[in-house]
C-alpha cells in the first residue's frame, strides 16, 4: 500500500531550511547561502522511497517584512502550514528564541498538525549539555512527534530524521510520478542558481535587491550543449556598477560558478550569457514581482 505525506520546512531565517531539503533529496534544489532570506518562494521537493512518497514545501524564513515582495514571502509560510499534513520546523541549537519562532510554534498550535523539531547545527556545539537543555525548553513549548538533532553541513542524523518524517506518512496515492525531484521549472532553477552566486560574491543588502530573468534556454540539437541567456535585475545603477565589478570581472565570476553548477545538475555543457539591467524599487512594485514568478 501507497503512502504520502505533504510536510511544510518552517523556521526563521538562515536557520538551514533549504540545506536539510537538499540533504533529505540527495540532489540540490534549493539554494543556500550564508545570508538570511535566501529562499524567497515555496520551493518543493519530491522524495520517493519504497512505497512511501514524502512531498516537502521549503519556505522562506519567517521574519518582519519590509517591502511588498518580504510580504508575499510570509503569506507562502503561512499558506505552506495551513496546507500540509505535518511540518518540520528548525530551529539553532543555542540562542534566544525570536518573536517570529515562538509565532510559529503557536501557529503550528492552532493548525493541530504533527510537527517534527529538527535541531541543526550541532556540529557547531562544542558543550553537548547545551542540546539537552535546548531540547528540553522547545519540548515545554510544544509537543513535538519527534525531535531530532542534525547536521546539514556535516549530513549527520538527516536519515533519522527522514526516518521520522516517513512516519508521518499515512494510505494513500502518489500524487507524483516516483521519479520526481521538483516542481520548479528548470528556467526556475537556472536563475536560482545565479542568484546563489551573487549571494556569496556580494556583501552587504547588493543580493537581496537582484530578480534573475531566464530569456533564453534552449537545447542544441547534438543534446550536448545548452545555450542560455539571464538578464540580473537590480534596484539602483551604483549596485549594477558592483554586480558587474571592473572590467567585468565580478560577472564574470558569477557566471562562471553558475555554469559550473548548471553543467553538474544537466549533466551537460551549458553556454551562459548574463547581463545586468536596472529596475528600481523591484521589490515594491507588484507587475515587476509578478513578472519575476516572485507572487
Amino acid at each position: 500500500m501507497t503512502k504520502t505525506a505533504f510536510i511544510a520546512i518552517i523556521g526563521k531565517p538562515n536557520v538551514g531550511k533549504s540545506s536539510i531539503l537538499n540533504k533529505v533529496l540527495g540532489q540540490k534544489i534549493a539554494i543556500v547561502s550564508d545570508k538570511p532570506q535566501t529562499t524567497r518562494t515555496r520551493i518543493m521537493g519530491v522524495l520517493t522511497r519504497g512505497e512511501t512518497q514524502l512531498v516537502f514545501t521549503d519556505t522562506p524564513g519567517f521574519h518582519k517584512p519590509k517591502t511588498k515582495l518580504g510580504e508575499k514571502m510570509i503569506k507562502a509560510v503561512g499558506d505552506s502550514i495551513s496546507g500540509v499534513d505535518a511540518c518540520l520546523l528548525v530551529v539553532e541549537p543555542v540562542g534566544e528564541l525570536t518573536e517570529s519562532e515562538l509565532e510559529l510554534i503557536e501557529k503550528i498550535r492552532k493548525s493541530k498538525i504533527p510537527a517534527i523539531l529538527a535541531i541543526n547545527k550541532i556540529d557547531t556545539l562544542s558543550d553537548k549539555s547545551l542540546l539537552i537543555e535546548r531540547i528540553a525548553e522547545l519540548s515545554a513549548l510544544y509537543s513535538f512527534t519527534a525531535v531530532v538533532p542534525v547536521s546539514a553541513v556535516k549530513n549527520d542524523g538527516i536519515d533519522l530524521l527522514t526516518e521520522e518524517m516517513e512516519a508521518l506518512a499515512f494510505p494513500s496515492e502518489h500524487f507524483f510520478p516516483d521519479d520526481t525531484l521538483t516542481d520548479q521549472p528548470e528556467r526556475v532553477l537556472v536563475a536560482e542558481i545565479v542568484r546563489e552566486k551573487m549571494l556569496r560574491l556580494l556583501d552587504k543588502e547588493i543580493p537581496h535587491g537582484v530578480a534573475v530573468s531566464v530569456e533564453k534556454m534552449r537545447e542544441r540539437s547534438d543534446r550536448e550543449l545548452i545555450d542560455i541567456e539571464a538578464i540580473i535585475y537590480c534596484e539602483k545603477e551604483s549596485h549594477k556598477g558592483i554586480i558587474i565589478g571592473k572590467k567585468g570581472a565580478t560577472l564574470k565570476r558569477i557566471s562562471t560558478y553558475a555554469r559550473q553548477d548548471m553543467e553538474k545538475f544537466f549533466s551537460c555543457q551549458i553556454n551562459l550569457q548574463c547581463w545586468v539591467k536596472v529596475k528600481e524599487d523591484w521589490r515594491n512594485r507588484e507587475g515587476l514581482i509578478h513578472n519575476f514568478g516572485l507572487d
